[in-house]
This record gives structure tokens, C-alpha cells and sequence, in this order.
């Protein structure tokens, strides 16, 4: 009996939405040879990380066995997984893999870090594959919400599985391949030991729906429009991007594309040759020499982001353009939980612009890239695994998906992040626990989230900001009073004087107080300064800051 085994592990995505990053392994037990399947990003919010501008999977695990990494593989090019490429390949330093327009999107991301374009191997649909040490792998196509995803057949010693990646079953996808059941019935038809499937619209009942359904009723709500047309749908899906726009330009409308990512995302289907036929479109400045009811704007934006085309416009001007009462602005996107206030507010600030603000509510405008319940229990019985692994999902949807896979004889893995489970033999086991994590990108510098450095910011937004500083001479005696500055606290509170003077005051009776076994010491200075400046903006505001305290000696 061989002692090596087949493992999956997934280091994001696995337990949330987003930040989708998966390892398979095959070898000895901390031998085995690894491939990392996506590595994707998901998004801050002011609340728990503010100023934060990425979020990235803690890849702590996989640098310290970087030597055993054949290669990243990317089913697609949505950024929650693909969006860390370039900020983790150095540490990596593994080839990427990914059909042509994935690898387009890819090597745009490493250029920014200076990487140059062969760290990205371009590979074929199936049945093309490619071999990596122990496995050999293939990307299989099938339907999304952005031209060529791909699942993809894994097969090493221990047999074949399937990485579904993200899916829908659309048979008339518009761009993009469609859902083809014979080729992923073939490619079953020998046995897979486990199929590691996408779980996000586990709970949705109704089967899902085609992109192509979406067209006639975009068309008639823009034909009908009086005036400037303005749609936001998800940058990256070309298909819907490409009906927008269509059906402006059969309504008589110039179009024109705001947003550094919607431009993107055109540019790389056009030149990867996923998109055809696309309407000729217009620069920004041609905008305003056109009358208002022959225009429309196809913007980023649609889940509320405050620096996108959007949001801006909702503000006031972007790019020259500014909205005006009787335009129409159409939502072509579902919003992803969480994202729910920033788009209101976006609609809201375009209400107080008298413009008409049109949305998703009845299912018109948008369908869900994602497998329905009914399309998932599809692929359960087309490819006929042993094993039902959930990916892609919160808690609550890799539960669900696992029961409904033991519901029609299957067993069914609830794995969430870190845990490793072997798929070697005919019962799956969780066999390791690997500690993971989130790694945020602040700024240009990436930061661990249990550095603390987020957790002070919040507590500076919370509480505000007191700075004392106290200059001590060559004898360890105050050298005039203390001085404060505050920031983000009120100037006055209950006593109706000043707050830094109420502060100094009581700082300089401490200090007046203070032995010289307090003076002689900066930590006990410095904890004793802090304790009386946060009481006394307690008493006066209610509050107690966060406070800095700054000693300086003369020697």
C-alpha cells in the first residue's frame, strides 16, 4: 500500500465569499508536491479595516513551502481569484497558469509589481493539459459571469478530481463558452473521486437563468429612455457589458465607457478574441457635444465602490460629465451582502439629482453567475463523484451544499479554511488543521491583521487622539508644563473650558505629585501621564482616547 497521499486544502474562500485560494497535494504526509488553485483578493470596508485597500489570503503556510509549489492555477479572472497574483508572486515564485483571457488579465497585475509576462503560461480548454509533478491537469470549460472560466480535471496517482471553479449552467451565455453536459459526462464517465464545487447560491431553488433572457428587457427600458442612459453592471462581465451596450447603440445612443476596470475588461476580451462585434464607442470629452437623449454611459461601480465612476458621478462630475434630473440610471447587478448601504447612498445622492434611478428588484436586469440548488444537484448527478467537497461559500452554504450532496447518496465534506483532508482513500478525513489568516494591503506594505496596526486605527476613530509630551532637564525634573494636542475630540465638554486646558491642568498636578521613582522611569511616566489624560477626558467628555505619550530628557 502506498504511504503517499492526495490532499486539499483551502487557504481562502472556503467559509466566506471571496479571497478564494486552494491547495492540492500529492506525496508523502509534508512531502507532497503542491498546486495552488486561484489566489484572489477580497475588499475592506470602513468599518473593520479602515484605510485598508486589499484584502489577501495569510499565504504564511505557502511561502514556507514554497520549494514544493509546482504552479498557481487560475480558473478565471474575477479579482477574488486572481486579484492577489501579483502581490503574492515573489513570494511564491511558482508559473501561473490560465486560459488566454485570464492570463491577459493576470500579467497586467504582475506588470504593476515589475514581473514580466512569462511568469503567465497560457493554456487551451481541455482536453489540452498540462503535467505538474505528480498531477496532470486540465481547464474545463464552462459558464460564468466573465468570458473562459474553467473548472478543472486534477488527476494524480490517487485518482481524478474536479475543481468546478466559480459556474452556472447557461447554454446561451452570450460570450463565453456555453455548459456543455456531454463533455463533462466524458470526462466523468471514469470515475472522480471528488468533485470540489462552488456553494454560493445553495439556498436559491429556482433553477438558474441565461444571460440571453436579459436583452429584450434592457432594450425596451432604454429605447424608452428621454434622455441620458446611464448602466453600472460588474466590469468584468463582458456579456452583460456587451448588452448594454448594444442596446444602446439599436436605440441611436453613442456609447461611452467610464472606468479604468470596465475599459480593462473590453480590452482584454477584444484582444483575446472573446469578444466580438462590440459597438464603436466614444471618449469621455465627446460626451458633452452630443444631446443628452443620444448618449450612454456604461460605468464601474455597481456595488457602491466610493472611487468609482459611479459613485463620482453620484457626487457631482466625473471625467466633465455631470447627470441631470431626467436622466436614468440602471442597475444591472445584484449587490453582494455587505455592499448594501454604499450603493444606497450612491442611489440616494442620484435621487437628490432628480435622476431615475432603476434596479434589479424584479429580476429583469441581472441574472446570477452562480449555480442555483437545482443546477448544482445538475452537475451532482452529471459527474457522479464519491465525494462532495463545498468551496466557495460562507459556513451556512458549505453545510447546506454538504447535505444536499448526503441528501442524494453522496457523501459530503464540510472543509473550511485550514482544514487539510485527505481524498486518498474511499473515506475522506480531515487530517490536519492549518492556522490561516488575512493579510491586508495598507497602502503599498502588506500587514498582518492581527498586527494590531487596523485594530489602533479603529480605536483612534472611536475614541479620538491625545498627544501629551513633557520635557524633563539633566536632574529629572519637569522642564516647564506638560502640553497637549487632540485630534478628533471636541474642544470643549462638561465644565465648558478648553479640554486641552482642562488636560494640561491635570496633567501638571501628576507630574507635580510625582516621585522621583515615577520621574526617573519612562514607563511609569508614560503610564501614569496616559491614565490621567484618558480619566480626565473621561470626566470632561465621556470618552477616553487613545493617547501617545512623548518624554524627552536633556542630557
Amino acid at each position: 500500500m502506498s504511504d503517499n497521499r492526495l490532499i486539499y486544502l483551502p487557504l481562502g474562500g472556503a467559509g466566506e465569499i471571496g479571497m478564494n485560494c486552494y491547495v492540492y497535494g500529492y506525496g508523502k504526509p509534508g512531502e507532497e508536491r503542491l498546486i495552488v488553485v486561484d489566489i484572489g483578493v477580497t475588499f475592506p470596508d470602513m468599518d473593520t479595516t479602515p484605510g485598508v485597500d486589499l484584502i489577501i489570503p495569510d499565504i504564511t503556510w505557502l511561502k514556507e513551502n514554497r520549494h514544493r509549489i509546482e504552479a498557481v492555477l487560475i480558473t478565471h479572472a474575477h479579482e477574488d481569484h486572481v486579484g492577489a497574483v501579483g502581490h503574492t508572486f515573489e513570494q511564491l515564485g511558482a508559473p501561473i497558469y490560465a486560459r488566454a483571457f485570464t492570463s491577459n488579465i493576470a500579467r497586467h497585475k504582475l506588470a504593476e509589481y515589475g514581473v514580466e509576462g512569462k511568469a503567465v503560461r497560457t493554456v487551451s480548454a481541455w482536453p489540452e493539459t498540462v503535467t505538474l509533478g505528480p498531477f496532470t491537469v486540465g481547464f474545463l470549460p464552462i459558464s460564468h459571469s466573465i468570458p473562459e472560466s474553467s473548472g478543472l480535471v486534477i488527476d494524480s496517482p490517487a485518482g481524478r478530481v474536479i475543481h468546478t471553479g466559480d459556474f452556472k449552467l447557461d447554454r446561451t451565455p452570450l460570450v463565453g463558452e456555453a455548459w456543455d453536459p456531454d463533455l463533462w459526462a466524458e470526462v466523468s464517465k471514469d470515475g472522480v473521486k471528488a468533485l470540489i464545487c462552488d456553494s454560493t447560491n445553495v439556498f436559491s431553488r429556482h433553477a438558474g437563468r441565461s444571460e440571453a433572457i436579459v436583452g429584450p428587457a434592457v432594450e425596451k427600458l432604454v429605447a424608452e429612455a428621454k434622455s441620458m442612459v446611464v448602466a453600472t453592471t460588474f466590469a468584468s462581465n463582458v456579456a452583460r457589458v456587451k448588452t448594454l451596450a448594444e442596446a444602446g447603440d439599436r436605440a441611436g445612443r453613442s456609447i461611452c465607457l467610464l472606468g479604468r476596470a470596465m475599459r480593462r475588461m473590453i480590452e482584454a476580451a477584444v484582444e483575446t478574441g472573446v469578444l466580438k462585434g462590440f459597438p464603436k464607442v466614444i471618449g469621455p470629452e465627446d460626451v458633452t457635444s452630443i444631446p443628452r437623449e443620444n448618449v450612454m454611459l456604461l460605468v464601474t461601480g455597481s456595488q457602491g465602490e466610493r472611487r468609482a465612476a459611479s459613485a463620482q458621478l453620484a457626487r457631482g462630475k466625473y471625467n466633465g460629465i455631470e447627470l441631470q434630473e431626467g436622466d436614468l440610471f440602471l442597475f444591472s447587478s445584484k449587490t453582494i451582502p455587505g455592499n448594501e448601504r454604499d450603493v444606497i447612498r450612491i442611489m440616494n445622492q442620484l435621487s437628490e439629482k432628480g435622476v431615475d434611478i432603476v434596479d434589479d428588484g424584479m429580476g429583469d436586469y441581472h441574472v446570477s453567475g452562480h449555480a442555483n440548488r437545482p443546477d448544482l444537484e445538475t452537475v451532482h448527478d452529471v459527474v457522479q463523484p464519491q465525494v462532495v467537497v463545498p468551496m466557495h461559500g460562507e459556513h451556512r452554504h458549505l453545510r447546506e451544499h454538504a447535505r444536499l450532496a448526503a441528501a442524494k447518496g453522496r457523501k459530503g465534506v464540510l472543509a473550511v479554511n485550514g482544514m487539510m483532508v485527505e481524498l486518498s482513500g474511499n473515506e475522506p478525513k480531515v487530517v490536519e488543521y492549518i492556522e490561516t489568516g488575512r493579510t491586508y494591503l495598507d497602502g503599498s506594505v502588506q500587514i498582518g491583521a492581527l498586527d494590531g496596526i487596523v485594530r489602533d486605527r479603529i480605536r483612534m476613530a472611536l475614541n479620538g487622539h491625545v498627544i501629551v509630551t513633557v520635557i524633563l532637564d539633566e536632574d529629572d525634573q519637569p522642564l516647564g508644563e506638560p502640553w497637549c494636542e487632540t485630534m478628533g475630540l471636541p474642544e470643549t465638554g462638561r465644565s465648558h473650558a478648553p479640554l486641552v486646558d482642562v488636560l494640561e491642568e491635570d496633567l501638571s498636578q501628576f507630574m507635580g505629585r510625582a516621585g522621583d521613582k515615577t520621574l526617573t522611569d519612562d514607563d511609569k511616566l508614560e503610564e501614569g501621564l496616559r491614565r490621567v489624560a484618558r480619566q480626565s477626558a473621561m470626566n470632561e467628555i465621556g470618552k477616553k482616547p487613545e493617547v501617545t505619550v512623548v518624554v524627552s530628557r536633556l542630557s
